[in-house]
């Protein structure tokens, strides 16, 4: 039995959208919806009712020959505020027709490029969630099947469709495209080929509405207004998919349950908090001279005072229930002040920049180093300098949905908890959020990093001070580093974010956030950017998504506070040092044929023998081409001289092609004498060809012995095999032809 529902057409201006419905004889209908892109890209195709049923939602997201499901469930009720959200993409490598290449032979912990997909998903689901729903809610995302399509656009979507037909009270679907501009024109979810030359490549979630909950991505020092075009364009299709999964929840999901729901905060405690604190508050946020530390003990001086009087007048009033009413005044407080005054809670305007310094060459042994400061946040960047060898492999899956088989430059981002002034335990490894953001700026610097360089550049970015975008200072501080290590960049990048603040339908973006205007506002919009363009953005949306026009506020806004903060770093270093002591060296080195054995020596012997004395790398490039990375020029000299002294130690003669010369008999062979043309020279073999003008069947026959001396005349090495190639017949040719001529002519 089957039945077609027929839904209203998009708002864009493409073919309406068909929509089936396939009705199946079970306890759950089968759904599946096709949903077109554009004529240069396969229709978007959305299934339910059909796998993992027991699950609260599920749905599958297919793009051409890629498939990724994902399950939403639901679980306890949290006693936290915040939404305790957990979200697990895995890329199976049996999607792809592998085995995976470990030593167990089976899926182990999530790959980087799972977390960061992982990560892009709760972003872009989380701000549509119910106010106040706190229960525990796991997406689950599993790759299917994998092909040209884009598995991460696929996640996002999926998820959304899962949530939409769940019994979970979500405030409304979204819907995600990959935009790219390729050939000068936007394109929507472009294949892995197209995206190799696209200029853009950016992730775009939006809800029917056409507000962006979440934006990601890169881009080739693009101009504003092509990358505005491509947001613009991206949004439209967002809001198709998204307005068809919101009609597809409405009619085939289940009843949306609050379960877990927590009531909202009492008007009362609300009213007695803003009585108690509203003017104390705002004498501390309106005193400029204090810093992050003692805005905040100010302001936890005055919670904590607020929490002890509460217990003895209200005692039936939950303490949670009161910091949350705490930090809602909090946040009246700094809003007002940003919307009536236009003035922050440091001081500035809404559109400038914390002080900024830069200092580069911290320590000489650095490759490249810079320290940047902007406000209270500071980075220390340091660049290391290795062989191309030493290139970070990717795993298989990995080089399969992102055609990348290794990268030869990292960007290791690190946040110690002494950056907040708290204590912590280090050494446990990147977490998620240093995964997130080191990807970030890796992404925008990689834009101006050159392609055909010769080092493996790892740059690390630690993290020594926070109160504000430290993933925006890495980009600043980074660039700065990269040019202190002779590293030809393209042009210089910076970084900034931008945020947001709204009041009913007022809204005001700010710019250089601090982490107070983050932690209280309502957007992160990070922009990194030459002065060619953009090249990499993040968004983290934390109300129901934000428009076209606030996004095009914060990337001119943006845009220009990066040009401001590029004047300052070319004050401090503008182009790429010349010359450094500490540098690495590359070379390459061609070794003869005939010369390799000496070099290399038994199982490699020697080749061990000169890294392990010098430090000095060596590796096979093409057919008797080796190259060599020193740590630095000293190394790089007494390797070289190692290999001359290895290779010329015997000082054995060049021979010149048709020369003459005397050789001694060393063994008779079947087929040939092996003759010595000099000591330091390896045995050569004289066929028995080449012994006499007419047939040898063996040496013995001419009598030779061993120790006669021969003469014999060199032709060369032979091409092929690098082989001595000598003669004695021609010799012996020419002695004949001469006694002839002179009997011929005493006859005469």
């Amino acid at each position: 039995m089957s039945y077609f529902l027929k839904l209203k057409p998009s708002k864009l201006p493409r073919p309406s959208l068909l929509l089936s419905i396939h009705s199946m004889l079970s306890t759950s209908s089968h759904v599946v919806i096709s949903i077109p892109l554009g004529p240069s890209c396969p229709p978007l195709q959305l299934s339910s009712g059909k796998l993992a049923r027991l699950a609260d939602g599920c749905a599958v997201a297919a793009l051409g020959n890629t498939a990724v499901m994902s399950t939403v469930c639901r679980g306890k009720v949290s006693t936290s505020s915040f939404l305790p959200l957990t979200v697990d993409y895995r890329q199976k490598a049996a999607a792809a027709g592998r085995i995976p290449t470990n030593f167990l032979r089976r899926e182990l912990g999530p790959s980087e490029r799972e977390i960061l997909t992982s990560r892009m998903i709760d972003r872009s689901v989380r701000p549509l969630a119910a106010k106040g729903f706190v229960e525990e809610v796991g997406i689950s995302c599993n790759l299917l099947a994998v092909g040209v399509g884009d598995p991460e656009v696929l996640a996002i979507n999926s998820s959304s469709m899962a949530l939409a037909l769940s019994s979970l009270p979500w405030q409304g679907a979204v819907g995600a495209v990959r935009v790219g501009w390729v050939n000068g024109k936007v394109t929507i979810n472009p294949a892995r080929r197209e995206m190799a030359g696209s200029e853009v490549n950016l992730v775009l979630v939006g809800t029917s509405e056409g507000k962006c909950t979440m934006m990601e991505g890169e881009a080739k020092c693009v101009e504003q207004n092509k990358f505005l075009e491509c947001v613009r364009v991206g949004l439209e299709y967002c809001a198709g998919i998204a307005g068809q999964i919101d009609l597809l929840g409405k009619k085939e999901g289940k009843i949306k349950r609050g379960g877990g729901t927590v009531s909202s905060i009492s008007l009362d405690i609300v009213e007695e908090v803003k009585k108690l604190t509203h003017l104390r508050l705002r004498s501390i946020y309106t005193d400029y001279t204090l810093d992050k530390l003692s805005r905040d003990k100010s302001m936890f001086s005055v919670r904590d005072d607020l929490l002890t009087r509460f217990r003895v007048t209200h005692p039936h009033w939950e303490s949670s229930k009161v910091s949350e009413a705490f930090s809602q005044v909090s946040s009246e407080v700094v809003r007002s002040l940003i919307f009536d005054e236009n003035i922050r809670v440091d001081g500035r305007g809404l559109s400038d920049i914390r002080p900024i310094s830069c200092q580069v060459n911290l320590h000489d042994p650095l490759h490249g180093s810079a320290l940047f400061q902007r406000g209270q946040t500071q980075v220390m960047c340091t660049v290391a300098l290795d062989s191309l060898h030493s290139a970070m492999k990717l795993d298989p899956m990995t080089v399969i949905t992102g055609g990348l088989k290794e990268k030869n430059f990292l960007l290791h981002y690190e946040f110690p908890s002494y950056a907040t002034g708290e204590v912590g335990r280090g050494g446990a490894g990147a977490n998620r959020r240093e995964m997130g953001h080191g990807a970030l700026a890796e992404r925008a610097l990689k834009q101006v990093v050159p392609d055909n360089r010769q080092f493996t550049v790892r740059l690390t970015s630690e993290v020594l001070e926070s109160n504000g975008s430290s993933s925006m200072a890495s980009v600043c501080g980074g660039s700065l580093a990269l040019l202190d290590a002779g590293v030809r960049l393209s042009e210089a990048a910076s970084g900034v974010a931008m945020g947001l603040v709204t009041r009913g339908q007022e809204s005001k973006v700010l710019t250089d956030i601090l982490g107070m205007e983050d932690y209280l506002g309502d957007m992160d919009f990070k922009l990194a950017a030459t002065r060619s363009g953009v090249c990499a953005v993040q968004a983290d949306v934390k109300i129901d998504g934000i428009d076209y026009n606030t996004i095009k506020q914060a990337v001119d806004g943006g845009i220009e506070a990066n040009h401001k903060i590029l004047d300052i770093m070319g004050k401090c270093l503008d182009s790429p040092v010349s010359t450094k002591s500490c540098w690495p060296v590359s070379k390459n080195i061609t070794i003869p044929a005939h010369k390799r054995g000496k070099f290399l020596g038994p199982a490699g012997l020697n080749v061990k023998r000169i890294s392990g004395e010098t430090g000095v790398q060596i590796q096979p490039e093409d057919e008797g081409v080796w190259s060599l990375f020193a740590p630095n020029s000293a190394a790089m000299e007494e390797a070289e001289s190692m290999v001359e002294q290895l290779l010329e130690e015997e000082k054995a003669p060049v021979l010149e092609f048709g020369g003459i010369y005397t050789g001694k008999v060393l063994e008779l062979l079947e087929r040939g004498v092996m003759l010595e043309l000099h000591p330091a020279m390896d045995p050569v073999l004289l066929h028995n060809s080449q012994l006499d003008s007419r047939k040898v069947s063996h040496p013995s026959v001419l009598g030779l012995e061993p120790g006669q001396d021969l003469q014999v005349k060199y032709y060369g090495r032979d091409p092929a095999t690098g082989q001595v190639r000598l003669s004695r017949k021609v010799l012996n040719v020419g002695a004949a032809s001469a006694v002839k001529t002179l009997k011929s002519a005493t006859k005469r």
